[in-house]
């Protein structure tokens, strides 16, 4: 922290073991709460974590295979130290994963403004060490979230980019197409009968010229915005 200009440096968390404290944390050695550091929210006033919850089980994939039912086993004994560090670090990670999202996508999670506020404290840290205190604490706050609906969340946006991108590239190999085979436009044209084939033929013939004589390819993109006219994107 600079101590000319502190304002620049949110509060953050004060150095933690990270294998000691969230082990020991999550098999009940005490309560955090009066270590955790509090976060300013946008009125200014200071907050406090709320009590720490167990942890969820969790199978599979990480967090995406949780489980609702218990093991006999763990009903005697509970969770190994192994399994609540594995679980601990995937509330980590999940936590990491949401610093990395829009304003927008943030605001849409079902979540506590305790979380949401240090999520966005984050964003304003530009110190390494800084940051990892910061990825820690927000992953003891996500102790008492369920993961599930977050990750639902996070798949649905994940699934709608990759559509996005697949559909993006499709119209790139028709363009590709349409300037290097002739049969190409009239395969498109057979498939979308509605296409301006008038328009779209001087489109190729000017992009083609550009490319020739090296100027600036605005036929060439022209092309691209007319082809996503004809192909709608898949909802």
């Amino acid at each position: 922290m600079n101590p000319q200009n502190p304002a620049k440096n949110p509060p953050h968390p004060p150095e933690l073991d990270e294998d000691f404290d969230e082990t020991n944390a999550a098999l009940g050695d005490g309560d955090y709460s009066e270590d955790e550091p509090s976060i300013e929210t946008d009125e200014g006033a200071s907050s406090t974590p709320p009590s720490r919850k167990a942890a969820p089980t969790t199978r599979g994939r990480g967090l995406r295979g949780l489980s609702t039912t218990v093991d006999e086993e763990e009903e005697d004994t509970g969770p190994s130290k192994t399994k609540i560090k594995k679980q601990m670090h995937e509330l980590r990670d999940l936590g990491k994963e949401l610093t990395e999202l829009g304003k927008d996508q943030l605001a849409q999670l079902d979540i506590p403004e305790i979380l949401r506020d240090a999520i966005r404290a984050m964003k304003n840290i530009n110190s390494f060490g800084a940051q990892r205190r910061q990825i820690q604490y927000i992953g003891k706050l996500m102790r008492n979230v369920d993961p599930a609906p977050i990750l639902a969340k996070l798949d649905a946006w994940k699934g709608k980019s990759q559509n996005h991108t697949a559909y993006m590239h499709q119209l790139e190999r028709w363009r590709d197409r349409l300037l290097e085979n002739d049969g190409a436009l009239t395969e498109l044209l057979a498939a979308y009968p509605q296409a301006d084939a008038q328009r779209l033929r001087s489109l190729i013939r000017n992009a083609l010229k550009e490319r020739e004589l090296q100027k600036p390819p605005k036929n060439y993109r022209e092309i691209f915005q007319v082809l996503r006219e004809i192909l709608p994107e898949p909802v």
